[in-house]
C-alpha cells in the first residue's frame, strides 16, 4: 500500500508540471480545471490604439528622408557643374572666329575677308583679355583689381597694342556686340553696372560672361561652392528634423493632456454623484455642489496652475457632451457662482451600475 501511495504522488506531482508547463490545457479529472487559451488571450491586455497624428507623422517622415535624398542630389549636381561647366563654357573661344560678321553696303562674295579677319582678331583678343582679366579677379586677384569689369580706355589701349588694329576697328567691334542678339561672352556696362546699355555713349567698361580660371582655381572655388551648400543642405535639414520633433512632442503632450481630461471628467463625475447621493441622504444641505469647490477638492494648491488647461477643458467637455450632470447658477452665501447638479436619480444609477 505504501508504494501504491507513492506511485499515486509520484503521477501526481508529474501532472502538476504538466499543467504548469501548460497553463491552457484542462485537467479532465477532479474537477479542478485551468483557465483555457482562448480565455488567457481573451483576459490579455489590447494592444492601444496609436494616438491621433501617427498618421501624419510618418507621412511627414516619409517627405523629409525624400527632401534629404533630393537635396543631396542637387549638391552632387552643383559640384559637377562647377567642375566641368566652365570648361566648356570656356570652349567658346575656339568657336569664337566661326561667329558670322555683318558687312554693311558690301556686295562682294567674300564679305569683304579682310575687314572680317581685323574685325574678328579684335573681338578675339578683346575676349581673351577680358576673360583673363576676370579669372584673375576671381581667381585671389593677384592684380589688385577693383573690379572685374575693365575701363573701355584700357582694353582698348591693350588690344590695340597686340593687333596694330585702328581706334575705328575697335568701336566697330563695340557696335556689333551692342547690337548682336547673341551672347557674346562680353558684356557692356555703364556706370551703374546693373543697368544694360542702349548706346555707345553709355558704354563705360566691359565685362567678361566667362572668366577664364586654371584648374586649381576652379577645384578651389567648387569646394567653397559645395561646402557652402552643404552647409546651407544640413542646415535645411536640421531645421526640417527640429520641425518633426517639436510636432512629436506637441502630439505626445496633446494625447497626455487630453488622457487627463478625461481622468478628470471621471472624478468630477463621481464627486457629484457622491454629493447627490449624501443630499437624498440627508447628509448635504444642498443637491448641488460649487463647480470651485469641485476642483478645489480635487486638485492641490501646488498643481492648479499647471493644472489649469485640464480642468478647463474637463468642464468644457462636460457642458457639451455630459447629460447626467446640469450646470447652474445659486447665490451661496451672499454669492453667485456656479454649481453642478447631478440629474439622474439614485436608483437608476445603482441599476445601471
Amino acid at each position: 500500500s505504501s508504494v501504491g501511495k507513492e506511485v499515486e504522488r509520484d503521477a501526481s506531482s508529474r501532472a502538476g508540471g504538466l499543467i504548469r508547463r501548460f497553463p491552457w490545457r484542462a485537467a479532465s479529472d477532479g474537477g479542478h480545471g485551468v483557465t483555457p487559451r482562448t480565455a488567457l488571450l481573451r483576459s490579455a491586455p489590447r494592444q492601444q490604439p496609436e494616438g491621433k497624428g501617427k498618421g501624419l507623422e510618418y507621412y511627414l517622415s516619409q517627405f523629409l528622408w525624400l527632401a534629404s535624398l533630393v537635396l543631396l542630389l542637387i549638391f552632387l549636381g552643383i559640384l559637377v557643374v562647377k567642375m566641368v561647366g566652365s570648361g566648356w563654357l570656356d570652349r567658346r573661344e575656339e568657336s569664337f572666329n566661326l561667329l558670322p560678321v555683318d558687312c554693311d553696303k558690301s556686295t562682294d562674295e567674300f564679305c569683304q575677308a579682310k575687314q572680317k579677319d581685323v574685325t574678328m582678331a579684335v573681338l578675339h583678343e578683346l575676349y581673351s583679355y577680358l576673360s583673363v582679366q576676370a579669372g584673375n579677379f576671381e581667381c585671389g586677384n593677384p592684380e589688385n583689381l577693383k573690379s572685374k569689369c575693365i575701363w573701355v580706355s584700357e582694353a582698348k589701349e591693350h588690344v590695340l597694342n597686340v593687333t596694330g588694329s585702328s581706334s575705328q576697328k575697335f568701336e566697330a567691334a563695340l557696335h556689333w556686340i551692342l547690337n548682336s542678339n547673341k551672347d557674346l561672352g562680353i558684356r557692356l556696362k555703364g556706370k551703374d553696372l546693373s543697368e544694360p546699355v542702349s548706346s555707345m555713349e553709355e558704354v563705360f567698361c566691359l565685362e567678361s560672361a566667362h572668366p577664364q580660371m586654371g584648374l586649381g582655381c576652379r577645384f578651389r572655388r567648387a569646394v567653397v561652392t559645395a561646402i557652402r551648400n552643404l552647409f546651407l543642405f544640413f542646415c535645411s535639414l536640421i531645421t526640417l528634423w527640429g520641425i518633426l520633433i517639436y510636432l512629436r512632442y506637441r502630439w505626445r503632450k496633446m494625447e497626455e493632456e487630453e488622457q487627463a481630461m478625461y481622468e478628470m471628467v471621471k472624478k468630477i463625475i463621481a464627486v457629484v454623484q457622491d454629493h447627490y447621493k449624501e443630499w437624498e441622504r440627508n447628509l448635504e444641505r444642498y443637491p448641488y455642489v460649487g463647480i470651485f469647490h469641485v476642483r478645489d477638492s480635487l486638485i492641490p494648491p501646488q498643481s492648479r496652475k499647471k493644472m489649469k488647461r485640464v480642468w478647463e477643458r474637463a468642464v468644457d467637455f462636460l457642458a457639451s457632451n455630459e447629460s447626467r450632470i446640469q450646470t447652474e447658477s445659486h447665490r451661496v452665501a451672499g454669492e453667485d457662482m456656479l454649481v453642478w447638479r447631478w440629474t439622474q436619480p439614485s436608483y437608476l444609477s445603482d441599476s445601471e451600475h
